[in-house]
């Protein structure tokens, strides 16, 4: 029992979904590591929204909401710590979901879909094609999914089918807590932010959407940008604690 006034209250309960969701089959033990990863860049960022995040978090759901076909990809990890979240973000923004994994077993994608479903989550399923240009399984997708998408959220993303993608010509909206991977450098909006803070950021911004507002966003968008005001705040963290 983890109490709800300890300081680390969120990021613990984050660890034991993430280790019952190893338990159950639906993460991978790569997946419970790279999860720690995150974390420590999180310390970095303050374990906070930073202007600068709340700033990408608007401007993917302007481009979620511009979408002819918006799709979220979902992997393990994402399941496991962001179901309802998932849910909330497919409601407001009209995207379908659809899951797509590095380490893909016919167990797993069957595990991760009920869990979705369990919390109320509309799941894309059919036989799936080897749609992308990758020698791994993340290449198997579906064509009425991310084969036909134009904008695709890969939330927790590796970096090879980020690349892939954009290079397909399609917006990739990206949730990354290291600005320096090649995920953040790659994707078309990154917010460089922690999954549950960033998912229902963008599901408020696409709910308050206005045309004209998502235009704006859509043509100020700087990514460079957005990924040095990241880095700028890992600095003032570390100095301040050199301080």
């Amino acid at each position: 029992m983890i109490p709800d006034n300890h300081p680390r209250y969120r990021s613990l309960v984050a660890r034991e979904r993430i280790a019952d969701a190893v338990r159950s089959g639906i993460v991978v033990v790569e997946g419970a590591s790279a999860h720690g990863r995150g974390e420590a860049f999180d310390y970095l960022l303050c374990e906070k929204t930073s202007e600068s995040a709340l700033l990408a978090e608007k401007t993917a759901a302007a481009y979620l909401m511009a979408a002819d076909r918006a799709i979220i990809s979902v992997n393990g990890n994402t399941a496991a710590l962001a179901a309802d979240e998932i849910r909330e973000l497919a409601e407001a923004s009209g995207a379908a979901v659809e899951v797509n994994l590095f380490h893909r077993t016919d167990e797993r994608m069957a595990a991760i879909t009920a869990h979705l479903k369990a919390a109320g989550v509309t799941v894309l399923e059919g036989t799936p094609e080897r749609l992308l240009p990758l020698s791994h399984d993340r290449a198997l997708c579906l064509r009425d999914g991310i084969g036909t998408a134009d904008v695709v959220l890969v939330p927790l993303e590796d970096g090879d089918r980020c690349e892939a993608l954009v290079a397909m010509g399609k917006t990739v909206i990206t949730i990354d807590l290291n600005p320096l991977s090649r995920t953040a450098q790659t994707a078309t909006v990154t917010i460089v932010d922690e999954l549950t803070r960033a998912l229902p950021n963008i599901t408020r911004a696409c709910r308050d959407m206005t045309p004209e507002t998502g235009n704006q966003l859509v043509a100020a968008h700087d990514n460079t940008a957005l990924l040095r005001a990241a880095l700028r705040q890992i600095q003032e963290t570390l100095a301040d604690a050199l301080d």
